[in-house]
């Protein structure tokens, strides 16, 4: 009898890359703003709010959108940013990223609009890159996201899991709250912590392993 297919679902932000990226978005399009400090702390300490489970992801993602003042533009120029900041132990793995592509999908309550620029370039396929988008009005200028988005939504990656059905080994990779919902809710087998980038030592008890870096999936 064969062993059940493995399938990973790695997180986008302080997991494949080093950053947050909302916040370095903050960082470009506020860059003339003359409270751009205050305000980039504000979004900051949201974003530690929703990763450690102390505030609901729509709502830090709806807070987070408002405080940006962002357009297009700024998302070009971020994306640049974030190529240069992907985590070191993905680059030493990109093989084990192209050659597993099939079995690999990105999950983010990020957006898609910059994260598929930069996981692609490491073999992750773009129909297997899953997170929120962006919208714009006239002037191209953020005006929200997508709500009917399922990433949007609270326990967003739960119900996008539930929907793909995956059968096998489900194994999460990720740094935040939104990733252990995903092994709490019993739809995944395996929540490995992602220290490289980051330590939230809340969700130290909730994780199954902790991992220092990808090297570290590969000792387990």
């Amino acid at each position: 009898m064969s062993s059940p297919q493995t399938y990973y679902i790695i997180d986008f932000d302080s997991t494949f890359i080093q950053v947050e990226a909302m916040d370095e978005l903050a960082n470009i399009s506020l860059q003339h703003h003359p409270y751009k400090a205050e305000i980039l702390q504000q979004i900051k300490d949201i974003t530690d709010l929703g990763m450690t489970g102390k505030m609901a992801f729509d709502e830090t993602l709806r807070k987070r959108i408002d405080l940006l003042e962002a357009n297009k533009n700024h998302v070009d120029q971020l994306i640049k940013v974030l190529q240069t900041k992907v985590t070191n132990s993905f680059i030493r793995h990109q093989d084990f990223l192209s050659s597993n592509a099939e079995n690999i999908y990105i999950v983010s309550g990020g957006f898609r609009e910059y994260i598929l620029p930069v996981v692609t370039q490491y073999g992750i396929q773009a129909s297997h890159v899953f997170g929120n988008d962006f919208l714009y009005n006239d002037a191209q200028k953020i005006i929200g996201y997508d709500t009917n988005n399922l990433l949007s939504q609270v326990n967003g990656k739960v119900k996008w899991l539930q929907q793909l059905k995956l059968q096998g080994n489900i194994i999460v990779i990720g740094d935040g709250y939104t990733d252990y919902q995903l092994k709490e809710s019993g739809l995944a087998n395996t929540f490995y912590l992602f220290t490289e980038n980051v330590k939230r030592e809340l969700l130290i008890q909730h994780a199954d392993q902790v991992i220092a870096s990808l090297d570290d999936l590969f000792n387990y």
